[in-house]
């Protein structure tokens, strides 16, 4: 179990806690969330005693083990899966005591707990944690200095997985990986044997592979149940109720106060009016609640072009006179929203480069509209950013003749306001470097706007900004993300990368995630082919069309009655009564359950029916 006991701490005189309390029962996984800079990160360093707390505690079980991921693996000579079995001290310590112990009961000793930590599959469940992370068999057998630091990071995090720590602190930790290796963490953390605490802004994540969510706000800690999507409707119930509270409240107040002024100089009401005043004085502030401030992203329209506005006639593309894609032929129009999908190192981020024209094909063809402008964000170029100058200083040099003004406006639209603008950008922090790079993608209203991981450092609020931006931009987009949400919401066409080949995939992306989840199961024996369905009668269509129809009717007098509750909740009059307020509350949430039923019924209904048609 972890206990936050009260906690209190301050960064530069800036109090990220005071008073915040938690307690995290052993075997929780837990999401923290929280805005930018409330001290998420912070909090994981207090946890782990790298920093002293000003007041109150936090306690462990005594030995208990904690682990996470500080920094990348070493450049060094040992091999990805040496590095990732070292992450395991004890067994470490236990095999190398082995190879000169003398003593016969040290021996045993050793070899049961040997046993007992399955120190004999270690290889195994080793290189299973690095193949799910992307990585190859021959890549394993590599040393860590072949490959470059975002990988190392991938190799540190197979470290901590493997040495399964009884606390596992995690924070962003899909920012170093695809989606494939997304999904693949999600499963491995639901499945965890002990405590996980994650920092995540990844929805998928915080609702599959967390139960619980520890929200940091105003200095406080709030620990819900559920996912993250339960999480945001209780809150969002919790501030439908705290707002109409403090409208009452302010109400009552204002009469109060109008009394206490027009009468506190009539000898015949003084009393009354002071009556008044010291009620108003004891009465307890209820404040509305904080409203964030709203992220946004705003993309300059392209004009339109004929279509297609990219097409691809037996393409290859690939690096050194090697051919990673061949064969290419695709069409990309003016309207389309395609997601790459693929395992790492199948040649998305080569397909994107292709598109981009920054890689010119070895084969076959690549035909552009005449007009054709592109975009084109990835995840490197956030890095590539000019750390000692402004984001003003940056648009600054895209549009010399532009004024001041109209440059600010620009950093305005994607959320950098008048302080970021003119701060260095090595001072910024992640997001906002990302915004500002898609800035600099988006600035020439481009109709083909490339996305390669584009939420990387972005928090929740800034990536529903951005699917509504994606979502009303007029140009085409391609996607490449571990944001199984944001590809949900903006892609309406996928595409496969496998094998040398990218060609259209046929189902949705919760068929593809289970395709990926289940590639490494063995095969199950095909299924005997279904009996020949007999054809449905004219009578039977139409019972099941007459319950279609009662089922509609049905959720629709539920959805009327659902409104009619939702106006009663909302007068602030009635939580005078707290226990009137709370029947009406059951009243809803009641009726709120019988609609899901409902819909659930029509669904079922309408499916018969389109089965027997």
């Amino acid at each position: 179990m972890l206990r936050i006991d009260a906690i209190t701490f301050s960064v530069e005189g800036r109090p990220l806690f005071e008073g915040a309390s938690a307690v995290i029962p052993a075997g929780h996984k837990v999401g923290l969330v929280g805005r930018n800079g409330a001290g998420k990160t912070t909090l994981f360093r207090l946890i782990r005693g790298e920093l002293s707390l000003e007041g109150g505690a936090i306690s462990l079980p005594p030995r208990a083990r904690i682990g996470g991921v500080a920094q990348e693996a070493p450049a060094s000579d040992a091999t990805l899966l040496q590095t990732v079995l070292a992450a395991d001290t004890e067994r470490a310590s236990l095999l190398a005591e082995a190879e000169d112990a003398e003593d016969p009961a040290r021996i045993a000793e050793i070899q049961t707990r040997l046993a007992d930590i399955d120190a004999w599959s270690a290889e195994g469940r080793a290189a299973a944690i690095l193949r799910g992370l992307g990585f190859t068999e021959a890549e394993t057998r590599m040393p860590c200095s072949a490959f470059s630091g975002g990988w190392r990071m991938r190799v540190a995090l197979a470290g901590v997985l493997f040495a399964q720590p009884d606390l596992l602190l995690l924070d962003e930790p899909t920012n170093y990986l695809d989606l494939e290796g997304a999904l693949w963490l999600e499963s491995y953390l639901a499945r965890y044997p002990h405590t996980v605490l994650v920092i995540s802004h990844d929805r998928g994540l915080l609702n599959r592979a967390v139960d619980h969510i520890l929200h940091l706000e105003n200095r406080r800690l709030a620990y819900y149940s559920g996912g993250y999507d339960t999480f945001a409707e209780t809150r969002a119930a919790q501030r439908a109720v705290q707002a109409a509270e403090a409208k009452k409240q302010a109400a009552r107040r204002a009469r109060l106060q109008s009394f206490v002024d027009r009468f506190r100089a009539q000898a015949s009401k003084a009393a009354q009016a002071q009556s008044r005043l010291k009620m108003l004085e004891r009465m307890t502030p209820v404040a509305a609640p904080d409203e964030a401030a709203r992220a946004v992203f705003t993309f300059p329209a392209p004009e339109q072009l004929a279509p297609p506005i990219v097409t691809l006639d037996r393409a290859a593309v690939g690096y050194d006179g090697r051919a990673v894609l061949k064969g290419l032929e695709l069409r990309i129009d003016q309207d389309d929203r395609i997601a790459l999908l693929g395992r790492n190192g199948e040649g998305k981020s080569t397909l994107s480069k292709l598109l981009a024209g920054r890689l010119q094909p070895m084969a076959g063809a690549v035909v552009r509209s005449g007009k054709l402008r592109i975009g084109y964000f990835a995840q490197h170029q956030v890095d590539e950013l000019t750390l000692d100058e402004t984001p003003l200083q940056h648009v600054q040099r895209l549009r010399p003749a532009e004024p001041p003004s109209r440059l600010r406006a620009r950093l305005a639209g994607f959320g950098l306001l008048a302080d970021q603008a003119d701060t260095p950008v090595a001072r910024l922090s992640g997001g906002q470097k990302a915004r500002l790079s898609l800035l600099i993608a988006t600035i020439d209203a481009p109709h083909l706007l490339i996305l390669d991981e584009p939420t990387n450092h972005l928090d929740i609020e800034s990536r529903e900004a951005l699917v509504e931006a994606l979502t009303e931009y007029r140009g085409a987009v391609v996607l490449v993300s571990h944001d199984m949400h944001l590809l949900s919401l903006v892609a309406d066409r996928l595409w496969l990368v496998k094998d040398g080949r990218v060609t259209p995939y046929a189902e949705d992306l919760e068929a593809y995630r289970r395709l990926l989840l289940t590639a490494d199961a063995p095969a199950a024996k095909p299924a005997p082919p279904p009996p020949a369905r007999r054809r449905a009668t004219r009578d039977e269509v139409l019972a099941l069309k007459a319950e279609v129809r009662r089922c509609e009717e049905r959720v629709g007098k539920l959805a009327a009655m659902r409104d009619r509750l939702a106006e009663k909740l909302a007068d602030p009059a009635l939580y005078d009564d707290p226990a009137e307020a709370a029947v009406w509350q059951k009243k809803y949430a009641e009726v709120m359950e019988a609609l899901d039923r409902a819909e659930a019924l029509w669904l079922a209904a309408e499916e018969r029916l389109e089965a027997a048609a």
